[in-house]
């Protein structure tokens, strides 16, 4: 039976990858995002662009297609998000609320929109893309840490929550992520170290493998280069 799988941030570097990883493994991939289009292209998927992930009017309205599209879904897996390097001392609230919103609200909008559909399907499954970061914070990475924070408690109750269904629900703390952007960003540090996006997808596929049926609540490190 072919998998129907939605991934938020679909158009971003590890979006990509992870939904390469499932189409190349047989699965139908709808991928929602903020951005307007998507840079590639999405074989036997659905792309929809321009989708603001916390409001849940327009979340509901992206599910809607997919599920029209796909007459399901199996697996969602939340990797939309951002970040931002701020002291308080140079930032406050607003750097706050921003970090909640983009990575926290967005996943909390999708998996609400998402839940009715999921807990009622055999096998399926929620990944979650949270941080090692968020473990111990570090300077300048508050607000960042903080809603990813929020990330990984969201996985832990919902476990909880949905502990008598058919549906786990994990995630993934990646180190820095071995992208072009970061790469720009710290253009003086070791990229041998970075966890590159391939094998953060090999992660989340077995996390959505039957293989992990007995996972759900895990909050997984994946730090290494790959």
């Amino acid at each position: 039976m072919t998998r129907r799988i939605l991934v938020t941030g679909g158009f971003g570097v590890l979006g990509r990858a992870v939904s390469g990883a499932f189409t190349s493994r047989g699965g139908r991939v709808a991928r929602v995002d903020f951005a307007r289009s998507a840079p590639d292209a999405n074989p036997g998927g659905v792309d929809i662009g321009g989708v603001d992930l916390t409001d849940m009017a327009a979340t509901l309205a992206a599910l809607d297609q997919v599920l029209d599209a796909f007459g399901g879904l199996d697996v969602l897996v939340n990797i939309a998000g951002g970040f931002v390097w701020q002291t308080l001392a140079d930032g406050g609230p607003e750097t706050w609320s921003k970090m909640f919103a983009m990575n926290a609200l967005t996943a909390v909008t999708m998996t609400r929109a998402a839940l009715p559909t999921l807990s009622t399907t055999p096998g399926a499954a929620i990944i979650n893309i949270g941080a090692g970061s968020a473990v111990q914070a570090g300077a300048g990475m508050g607000a960042y840490a903080a809603s990813k924070s929020a990330v990984h408690k969201l996985t832990e109750s919902l476990a909880a929550e949905l502990a008598g269904d058919d549906c786990t629900v994990n995630a993934v703390l990646p180190s820095i992520i071995d992208t072009p952007t970061n790469r720009a960003d710290m253009p003086d540090a070791d990229f041998s170290q970075w966890v590159r996006p391939e094998a953060i997808a090999d992660v989340i596929m077995f996390l959505a493998s039957p293989a992990a049926r007995a996972v759900t609540g895990a909050l997984i490190p994946v730090g290494r280069g790959g």
